[in-house]
């Protein structure tokens, strides 16, 4: 067996040369092969399509609604109210508030629409809740084309009327929390009666939260309340919830408009999906990511999370009672509406997401698991648009995660090594939104991650220079410890950069000053320049960038795949949200959004490429950056994971 010396040196050769050990080729299953010549498609029925059940609907909420003639005189289901004095104040605008809606908050209602299948069930739960709007212009009829699909697919869908609270208070977000969770104690009530409509009809075992904007976030509350015995801000309010939400979505959600014991709400042990649109012209950076961050899983579980970013898509168009006015009825004359994707088109992405993922967390269904890794595996039923994934199991083991210290040479785990070969950048740091500066903490991804830039050329001199590599080693037996095996998979979320360092100094040059030439991709507006704007049409012809991914065992043999066999390591996608530009460079620090792509690398793909390495002893990860001159890359989360049954193993080919 060599020795770590040995291991080192093979790495260091294996960037100065870019030589490959052993080519070789992933051979495919039938299956596999059937799914890459049907152009990535999944071969299952596509979840947006209408299921097998009639649809019936109803009501239920007070009967005595004075605005609204749904909650008044179709009411199936008559509801008590309920007192959520204490989480919700009206402000200054108490008075005419409650003589509009005729009640205050200790009488909130308990209102919703339902979908559900024409059949005894039990069906699984879902609740929709809609966001912040004009309180006048009802928002929960909105979400009728998943109340439709679900029904038809099995589910009971009810969207939650919460239009009391909307307009022009702040901090309520607990209240819609709260609200939440009496409602799933109606639903028991209701399951549990002889004499209702939905006697025994309700999987209480399996149910899903659905929230949009503020919804977004408050779903993420309701689960994080379900398990406290009492509220965080006043505890003479006692809770006694404990349902079984086993999955939560949330759409373009905000994050931190309610702060509980004044900090963001953790998520532990729940399957968590978030989708956002770049064109959104109300929350106009990605602020689910932040609760994608922290949603954390107990090792040995089984549950996952994901988060896609849609190209085009806005923030209305997911509600069709919203529609494209982001900013209200002057939306027109504010914002870039030209470019957006229909808002069918937006609502078929949801469609096939939102159904995919309750097949898999409240079905077990897990045919459509792979979708939430890599959008590419069902090109065939989504709308014609860029995607980037975020993806995360419970399997999964940092490696390298950027969280633990400010020491660029160490990992996430005792013994892990960083070590970084003729980078032109190497730096840990924070993630920030695009609407972020230096001083706005609340506009941070509130996620650290590592930034690699290089340049593979000297300066005054046509001599080839070696690939820049940065190595990740692991310690003696780690891999072992870990169990890794060809059915591990190498994990890691990474992004492409437009910025491109200058030549190197060439090693024989003496005397020569360094000059530096990196960009800073997080640097406020006011510093980064015009330059980078002035080069937004040329920033936007670049190609994707390619770079190597080797794996070396405690032998020293290596193994390369190209990481763009798993995915396109695009640049960034350029927003116009605003119709004026002035105004949009001025408001953003970036004309882009910084969202890192999942990469998912199976170690049984390395041994396919040579079957000299050993998986179960994995020693090393380098990347090599041999595909592009220059670039710069963010890497985040890498580490190793299960390959879970649902997924298949093949490598997708690259888009």
């Amino acid at each position: 067996m060599r020795t770590r010396t040995a291991i080192l040196a093979t790495m260091v050769f294996l960037a100065a040369t870019g030589a490959t050990a052993c080519a070789g080729s992933l051979e495919l299953t039938p299956s596999d092969a059937a799914t890459v010549l049907s152009g990535h498609h999944l071969d299952h029925p596509n979840p947006a399509l209408s299921g097998p059940h009639d649809v019936l609907t109803l009501y239920y909420g007070s009967g005595t609604d004075r605005n609204r003639a749904e909650y008044r005189d179709s009411v199936a289901i008559v509801t008590e109210t309920v007192d959520a004095s204490k989480l919700v104040s009206l402000g200054a605008s108490a008075k005419s508030r409650n003589s509009y809606w005729g009640f205050t908050p200790d009488s909130f209602p308990i209102n919703a629409r339902v979908w559900y299948p024409d059949d005894p069930g039990p069906h699984p739960l879902v609740l929709v809740v809609h966001g912040n709007h004009n309180m006048r212009d009802f928002s929960d009829p909105g979400y009728d084309w998943l109340g439709e699909l679900l029904a038809s697919r099995g589910y009971i869908l009810a969207s939650v009327d919460m239009n009391f609270i909307n307009g022009g208070i702040r901090q309520e977000n607990d209240g819609r929390g709260w609200l939440l969770l009496k409602h799933l104690q109606a639903w028991r009530r209701f399951n549990d009666d002889a004499d209702g409509p939905f006697h025994n009809r309700v999987d209480m075992g399996n149910i899903a939260l659905i929230g949009h904007s503020r919804g977004g976030e408050a779903v993420a509350l309701a689960a994080a309340f379900n398990r406290l015995t009492r509220y965080p801000d006043d505890a003479s309010l006692e809770f006694d919830f404990g349902f079984d939400i086993r999955a939560v979505i949330s759409i373009a959600p905000v994050d931190g408009q309610y702060l509980p014991a004044d900090q963001r709400a953790p998520l532990h042990d729940i399957n968590y999906l978030v989708f956002h649109g770049s064109h959104d012209g109300d929350v106009t950076s990605f602020h689910g990511l932040r609760i994608f961050n922290r949603t954390q899983f107990t090792p040995g579980s089984d549950f996952f999370k994901s988060a896609v970013y849609v190209y085009r898509a806005n923030h209305g168009q997911w509600n069709t009672v919203w529609g494209a006015h982001d900013n209200g009825p002057r939306s027109p004359r504010i914002l870039a509406l030209d470019g957006l994707l229909p808002p069918e088109d937006q609502r078929e992405f949801g469609r096939v997401f939102v159904s995919s993922f309750l097949d898999v967390t409240l079905k077990g269904d897990d045919r459509y698991r792979p979708l939430f890794r890599d959008h590419r595996v069902a090109g065939g039923w989504l709308p014609k648009t860029m995607y980037i994934t975020r993806f995360m199991d419970s399997s999964f083991r940092p490696l390298a995660d950027f969280e633990e210290d400010i020491d660029v040479t160490t990992g996430s785990v005792p013994g892990v090594t960083l070590h970084g070969t003729d980078m032109s950048t190497w730096r840990e740091g924070r993630l920030d939104l695009r609407s972020s500066n230096r001083t706005n903490t609340s506009s941070s991804q509130l996620n650290q991650a590592l930034w690699l830039g290089w340049n593979n050329s000297y300066r005054g001199s046509d001599d080839p220079a070696p690939p820049a590599t940065f190595t990740l080693t692991l310690p003696d037996g780690l891999a072992a410890d870990w169990s890794a095996g060809p059915e591990t998979t190498l994990e890691m979320h990474v992004g492409a950069l437009n910025d491109e360092p200058g030549p190197r100094k060439h090693p024989d040059a003496e005397g020569e000053e360094e000059e530096g030439d990196e960009g800073d991709p997080n640097r406020p507006a006011a510093e980064a320049g015009e330059d980078r704007r002035a080069d937004r049409a040329a920033d936007e012809e670049k190609p994707p960038l390619r770079l190597t991914v080797a794996a070396i065992d405690a032998d020293g043999d290596t193994a390369r795949v190209s990481l763009t066999d798993y995915g396109a390591l695009r640049r960034p996608l350029t927003i116009r949200v605003l119709r004026r530009r002035d105004i949009e460079d001025a408001r953003f620090a970036n004309p882009w959004e910084l969202i890192l792509q999942h990469f998912s690398i199976p170690l049984g793909d390395f041994a396919a490429a040579n079957p000299a390495f050993a998986p179960g002893t994995l020693r090393a990860i380098a990347l090599v950056f041999d595909g592009s001159d220059a670039g710069t890359v963010v890497v985040d989360d890498l580490g190793l994971a299960r390959l879970h049954p649902g997924f298949r193993a093949a490598r997708v080919p690259r888009d």
